[in-house]
């Protein structure tokens, strides 16, 4: 492996969860300032936009980071990364609604940025659709806050797990179906079509969900007070 890529490959996720704890930690002290009874509604939709744009974002550059990498593997689209975890940890605090918010603006900025479109309904798919249906991890938020604000920490983790397994699978689902559709004439010669979009992207979801189920437990094992804060 080159070295450049390399050290890439290992500061990326030293950043991330430096960039994850600072921004939090901004965030929530500027949760906590004082507000008057009427400011109160608006600073909790105030912090709730922000943080679903900031979480857009940092999931679109840890998006390109994984690109860049395994661009080569997976030539029509797809990566293994981790940048589904700041869907996941916004669809934790915030609900489902926070999640799939988060995820849309992801697929949007994909869409800006170099995206991978065969036809409108594939592209609306594997972009908007795909990365929304995340955020349904978010049916699990109450259970997560709830867990590790008793410090239940397996309970929680098991929860976490839970939804991030349903949005993984969800994302994966969408990919399937236009593997099947739009991308049957990649498969090998003689190989089922659905097969082929099994294994295509069967492989980076698996690695994905895997990878980003261990860095989201991580944070929360070592910052939960913070990532259960009420943001309101």
């Amino acid at each position: 492996m080159d070295s450049s890529i390399a050290r890439q490959s290992i500061t990326v996720p030293a950043m991330f969860f430096c960039v994850v704890g600072k921004e939090f930690t901004l965030l929530q002290g500027i949760a906590g300032l004082p507000a008057k009874k009427g400011e109160k509604k608006l600073n909790k939709k105030t912090l709730f936009l922000v943080e679903v744009a900031v979480f857009a974002a940092l999931a679109f550059l840890l998006d390109l980071a994984s690109n860049f990498i395994f661009s080569r593997i997976w030539p029509q689209g797809g990566s293994v990364s981790i940048a589904m975890v700041p869907i996941f940890l916004i669809a934790f605090r915030w609900g489902i609604k926070g999640g799939v918010l988060t995820g849309l603006l992801l697929g949007m900025l994909q869409m800006i940025s170099n995206p991978s479109i065969y036809h409108p309904v594939q592209g609306f798919i594997d972009y908007f659709l795909a990365f929304s249906v995340v955020g349904v991890a978010g049916v699990f938020a109450g259970q997560v806050s709830n867990a590790y604000a008793d410090d239940a920490k397996t309970k929680g983790m098991s929860y976490a797990i839970a939804g991030i397994f349903a949005g993984s699978l969800l994302r994966f689902l969408c990919h399937f179906y236009t593997g099947i559709v739009f991308f049957g004439t990649y498969a090998p010669k003689g190989q089922p079509v659905a097969l082929y979009s099994l294994v295509y992207n069967g492989t980076y979801m698996l690695g994905s969900f895997v990878l980003s189920a261990v860095v989201v437990v991580m944070l929360y094992a070592a910052a939960s007070r913070v990532l259960v804060r009420k943001a309101y």
